[in-house]
């Protein structure tokens, strides 16, 4: 059965990530960073912090992570917080591709069957909660740039033909027998679909070299 993380009190996660945007970003997310920069003091927002970590907003050792700073750019921090959840809930995801966008019953559902937890279980209610919870500030319709972006070295290469072997016979000198000579071309056609293309090559090919 799945172990699908979930946040203690969604309301203070809501409010550390909150405050994460505004505050400047430190060496290290520690409980003291929590208590004297967000301003969040006690055991609850210190119970909040190994689920940050779980986000992949801060590193085992508490360094924040490039997530962590992305998340604080207002044009990046929803796909930064759809990418956290893509992992949080990878087995979610995997039953369902667009359980970000489904119902709460059919998501509840889920959870219960993912997680073999009775539906009225703290388990099932805290995963909702917090699955609920990011959902809201999460932007799964942007994809990142590196995703969509094709370079020139790893788009497909126009395609490479290889001509037959060409045959012709040189005149001697001393007027006696030819010297016999073959040659390979090989050509690479432009990446298309238009026949009419090719159609001009070969014909020209075969006016230009391929003669008898």
């Amino acid at each position: 059965m799945a172990n699908l993380p979930y946040a203690q009190r969604t309301a203070t996660l809501m409010t550390m990530l909150d405050k994460i945007k505004t505050a400047s970003v430190p060496e290290k997310f520690s409980q003291d960073f929590v208590a004297e920069k967000l301003l969040m003091k006690g055991g609850t927002p210190r119970s909040i912090i190994p689920f940050i970590r779980k986000m992949g907003l801060v590193a085992t050792d508490g360094t924040p992570t490039e997530r962590y700073k992305e998340f604080r750019n207002p044009a990046k921090s929803g796909t930064a917080i759809a990418a956290a959840m893509r992992e949080l809930y990878e087995q979610l995801f995997e039953m369902n591709e667009y359980v970000h966008d489904t119902n709460q019953t059919t998501l509840k559902g889920l959870i219960v069957e993912a997680t073999g937890a009775e539906q009225n279980s703290n388990v099932v209610s805290k995963t909702l909660s917090t699955f609920q919870a990011l959902r809201k500030i999460a932007d799964f319709d942007s994809v990142p740039e590196e995703e969509i972006t094709v370079s020139n070295e790893t788009a497909d290469p126009a395609p490479e033909y290889t001509l037959p072997q060409i045959h012709s016979q040189q005149p001697s000198n001393n007027g006696g027998e030819g010297i016999n000579l073959s040659y390979t071309i090989n050509l690479n056609l432009p990446a298309t679909t238009d026949i009419e293309v090719f159609n001009a090559i070969f014909k020209s090919l075969k006016q230009h070299l391929i003669q008898e």
